[in-house]
């Protein structure tokens, strides 16, 4: 078939979904082209080597890719991210018409919403399918947001994106979503149930797979022959890390469980004074590492700490921490709502407990120091095997391809 992926972000930018789906379709024999911008996530600036221009086309082995100028920003500025989110709606649009008027079905890598413009551009003018992957729901990721409206203007806000969200669904021949709750949630919102499919995320493989533990990885995260349980990535407010330090400091088995940090964020800083302030040795902050190191610190942990905030745009996630956890065939310990819980619990792959509960979150330390090796490792043995089963990249892209199929034979039967 003829494939157009629409994203917004895209190689070399760390995007590894629509970045793997499209170097799997042409290894599986598909036509691809790839409508994307140019790359300037996370830091909102061009990538060196790269100057904005019109027209410009290229080939990436099998991959045909079109860039096409944006208003590049990623900062806290309301105002910039949406200039940045319409700017390549708009010249998305413009470009696709012509790079992508003859492709059998489009697969949207659906986050920001924006991006569907120029998918429901051709899917009106040619009646081309449409395949969108619902990353994060919309109007809930504006309303929620630290830059989201307020007042008045947030009430409008949510009613025009939720009419906005309709109709994409509408238009769309069929519907990814990342995780049970979320299909529920779209379904209840428009979307037709026969046509919405769960698919879960993957990690990415290049990086995160099974590392045995080292003398020297050991040594990087400070091990001491104690349960340690390692958070790594983000520490912002959705992940509310302060409810994990106090977790740690106040497990009655502490002096047999220390809990690591690796990485950095906006609420870094507040959490070090909260540890020093409840006088906790057994919690570190090793700051940021290169990300070529992590599978190696993933090894050397006894667990993955996986936390979101209790609010309703996390009902119907799966953090991508979740996915390399099991990716690297560790056991997770996880403080999230929605599917996380039920996910980790029926599947045996680690421990869980309610979100914003630094209490039950204790007790979980105090659980996961007690538990015996060999427990430990039959757990990290099924983390192993959900993982390869159900979230693999192979497990996605067999979705996804057999939605995009499926769409176009439709529309060819049609």
């Amino acid at each position: 078939m003829k494939i157009g992926i629409v994203t917004q972000w895209f190689r070399p930018e760390p995007a590894y979904l629509p970045t793997n789906l499209a170097d799997e379709l042409a290894e599986r024999g598909h036509e691809v082209r790839v409508l994307t911008g140019y790359p300037n996530y996370p830091d909102g600036e061009i990538y060196p080597g790269y100057r904005q221009r019109w027209g410009e086309q290229t080939r990436e082995g099998q991959i045909s890719l079109r860039r096409v100028p944006l208003y590049a920003s990623h900062d806290s500025s309301a105002l910039k991210r949406i200039g940045n989110y319409l700017s390549f709606a708009a010249t998305s649009s413009a470009a696709a018409v012509r790079y992508l008027a003859d492709v059998d079905a489009i697969y949207v890598y659906l986050t920001p919403a924006t991006v569907a413009a120029a998918p429901a551009l051709l899917s009106k003018l040619r009646g081309t399918p449409v395949v969108i992957h619902v990353q994060d729901l919309w109007p809930e990721s504006v309303t929620s947001s630290t830059m989201g409206p307020q007042g008045f203007a947030a009430g409008l806000a949510d009613r025009i994106l939720h009419k906005t969200m309709q109709r994409i669904y509408a238009m769309s021949a069929s519907i990814a979503v990342i995780a049970p709750t979320m299909r529920d949630i779209v379904i209840n919102r428009g979307a037709d149930p026969a046509k919405t499919r769960v698919v879960l995320n993957w990690a990415d493989e290049t990086l995160f797979h099974p590392t045995p533990a080292t003398a020297e990885s050991r040594q990087a995260i400070g091990h001491r022959n104690r349960c340690t349980i390692m958070f790594a990535g983000t520490m912002g407010p959705f992940q509310n890390i302060h409810a994990s330090v106090r977790a740690a400091a106040a497990a009655s088995g502490a002096e047999n469980v220390d809990l690591v940090f690796v990485g950095s964020g906006i609420a870094e800083e507040s959490a070090k004074k909260l540890a020093a302030d409840l006088n906790a040795p057994n919690i570190r902050f090793l700051g940021r590492r290169p990300t070529a190191d992590m599978p190696a610190l993933y090894g050397a942990a006894d667990y993955q700490l996986v936390t979101l905030r209790d609010l309703p745009i996390f009902q119907g996630t799966i953090p991508s921490k979740l996915q390399a956890a099991l990716a690297c065939g560790s056991p997770v310990l996880v403080s999230a709502p929605g599917d996380c819980i039920e996910l980790v619990e029926n599947r045996g792959v680690g421990l869980a407990c309610p979100p914003d509960d630094w209490r039950a979150l204790a007790e979980r330390f105090n659980q996961a120091a007690k538990t015996p090796p060999n427990e430990r490792t039959e757990m990290a043995r099924r983390a192993r095997a959900l993982y390869e089963t159900e979230m693999s990249r192979r497990a996605g892209v067999d979705h996804l391809e057999d939605m995009l199929i499926q769409a176009a034979v439709h529309r060819r039967r049609t």
